[in-house]
């Protein structure tokens, strides 16, 4: 049964999209079963992931607005070896009609709940804001990782968010938890860094993930090439981040399952 992980920041510019492609193609190596679903408007995730946004005949909109099943929208992620529920444009038209909608804020759990069983880990790769696609995400996923930089104003986002985790927990999904949370575009060199991922540990303890994303130049270049940095160049420092955080989120799941 898979584990639908929602990867959320009302935040932009923290990592978020890096983060799910990334991930979901460092998965995909260890020869886990992943689908990343896009359910950003920009699309960005489809094309790090080598898929034309612009030439799609069905995407993640059809799916929500619709009720196309999902197995019809997905396609592969080229060679990285993990599903893509592609998204483009067409999707702020579901922003506009999923307040409109009873049980709008249920459609994504809906649509996946066939998929669960044919995947080990489901990302889904939010907007950068609370919008309605974000609360569809929150409502579908069994945890959220959270992307953030370590600055000031990272801080006041994560209290938003945090609220919003809280106000879903109390309703549509009470089994809804933080997953993790994980420093990105992190330089050790920076004192204000430094001080924000120590109250960050502080504060939120084990959530906090011991892998760090570091600021890395293949990471920036690769969605150019719509390419997962691990195809791009497996030895960069962002490869091996990701790889690493992989590698932690697994231990991480095996020590929870014989708890």
């Amino acid at each position: 049964m898979a584990r639908v992980l929602a990867i959320a920041n009302q935040k932009g510019g923290v990592g978020k999209t890096t983060t799910s492609v990334n991930l979901a193609a460092s998965l995909a190596a260890t020869r886990r079963r992943v689908l990343l679903v896009d359910l950003d408007p920009q699309g960005n995730a489809t094309m790090g992931c080598g898929v034309d946004k612009h030439a799609l005949e069905r995407t993640v909109c059809d799916v929500l607005l619709d009720g196309v099943p999902l197995a019809e929208v997905v396609v592969p992620a080229g060679e990285a070896g993990f599903a893509l529920a592609p998204a483009n444009g067409d999707l702020t038209a579901a922003e506009v009609e999923l307040p409109r909608r009873a049980g709008g804020e249920a459609l994504l759990r809906a649509a996946l709940a066939p998929a669960r069983g044919a995947y080990d880990y489901v990302l889904v790769d939010c907007p950068p804001s609370l919008s309605m696609l974000t609360v569809n995400a929150l409502v579908a996923a069994d945890g959220v990782l959270i992307p953030m930089q370590c600055e000031y104003y990272a801080l006041e986002g994560l209290s938003a968010l945090v609220g919003t985790i809280e106000r879903i927990r109390r309703g549509p999904n009470p089994g809804l938890r933080i997953e993790g949370l994980l420093r990105t575009m992190f330089d050790p060199r920076n004192n204000l860094a430094t001080e924000v991922s120590r109250q960050l540990i502080q504060h939120f303890g084990e959530r906090v993930y011991r892998t760090v994303i570091p600021r890395n130049v293949r990471l920036a270049e690769a969605p150019s090439h719509g390419l997962p940095v691990l195809l791009y160049d497996r030895r960069s420092r962002g490869a091996v981040a990701y790889l690493a955080l992989a590698g932690e989120m697994l231990r991480r799941a095996e020590r929870a399952a014989t708890a």
